[in-house]
């Protein structure tokens, strides 16, 4: 997904390309400075790439309660609202799944393995206890969080949030695709190239639509996949099953009110396959979705004037 203004800075975060668009081009400074403060903070929370994080400090609890910040305990609540909202099909609790499939690192250090990893059961978000009061969070001895479906997107929505109220422009936060807006838009909106990679050029196969706010998200089969044995592997992961997800869709698109709502939407509709696109309709939502075998089928509520 590639986007193009005016103000502009793009930088390495969350072990992904990111892009702060302002339209005043002199607050990029500004704006990439706040919005800063919001990514540090989630990627201190919610990596599973630092020993330090509220995320790794819970996930070797072994069975015991952790106290945690409120950064982590508002990126939770969001993944298990996410768990709730979509009867499981986003679920926190599929940590130790993505670790049996050797994504075990940072994806950028991920090698494919000699064998094929059987399959691991997936604890259920229901198996986690917050406890507000207290600032704690259980999960049972074995189970690992993993909040890569809703946390990317959260920074985003707080990045773009932070840095509109810091520079008093509009602001468009992209972290590896998941696009969040805030603030008054350019006249003409933010341009955005919808593609199966966030890093793709402006003229990639896909669709130019443009955003006044809200939030944007992709999630996708085709980008951050490896060999597992003799098996094609890939991050999203079917909660019913522990692997990684067999189903109609490749790559889905999706425009909401925030970028959480965004995401949890792409990733809940890969993971249901053939009922995702009724699913999205049913919400109402504009949605692309691309097949494996690169058919684009659209809902009724995706811009009709999108350019190819």
């Amino acid at each position: 997904m590639s986007v193009e203004l005016a103000g502009r800075s793009a930088f390495t975060a969350l072990g992904t390309g990111a892009v702060i668009l302002t339209s005043d081009i002199e607050a990029i400074d500004g704006a990439v400075a706040a919005a800063l403060v919001e990514i540090d903070a989630i990627d201190a929370a919610c990596s599973r790439f630092r020993a330090d994080s509220d995320l790794e400090r819970v996930n070797r609890g072994r069975g015991r309660p952790v106290h945690v910040g409120a950064t982590f305990l508002d990126a939770l609540e969001v993944a298990l609202n996410a768990a709730a909202y979509t009867e499981g099909d986003v679920d926190p609790t599929i940590g130790q799944s993505l670790r049996a499939l050797g994504y075990d690192c940072d994806f950028a250090q991920v090698v494919d393995g000699p064998r094929r990893a059987a399959a691991l059961a997936v604890a259920g978000w229901r198996a986690v206890v917050v406890d507000r009061h207290r600032s704690t969070v259980f999960v049972p001895d074995g189970v690992r969080l993993d909040l890569g479906a809703t946390a990317k997107a959260l920074a985003a929505d707080r990045a773009a949030a932070a840095a509109a109220a810091a520079t008093g422009c509009g602001v468009l936060a992209s972290l590896g695709g998941d696009i969040a807006c805030a603030g008054r838009a350019p006249e003409s909106g933010w341009a955005v190239r919808v593609a199966e990679w966030h890093a793709a050029p402006v003229d990639a196969d896909g669709e130019t639509i443009v955003l006044h706010g809200g939030g944007l998200a992709t999630s996708s089969t085709t980008v951050r996949h490896w060999r597992s044995g003799d098996e094609d592997v890939h991050h999203l992961i079917d909660p019913a099953t522990g692997r990684s997800v067999r189903g109609a869709w490749r790559t889905v698109t999706v425009a909401a009110a925030s970028c959480v709502q965004a995401n949890v939407a792409t990733t809940a509709a890969i993971v249901r396959g053939d009922r995702g696109l009724a699913w999205l309709e049913s919400l109402k939502v504009p949605a692309r979705l691309v097949a494996h075998d690169g058919t684009v089928v659209h809902t009724d509520a995706w811009p009709r004037d999108a350019s190819t």
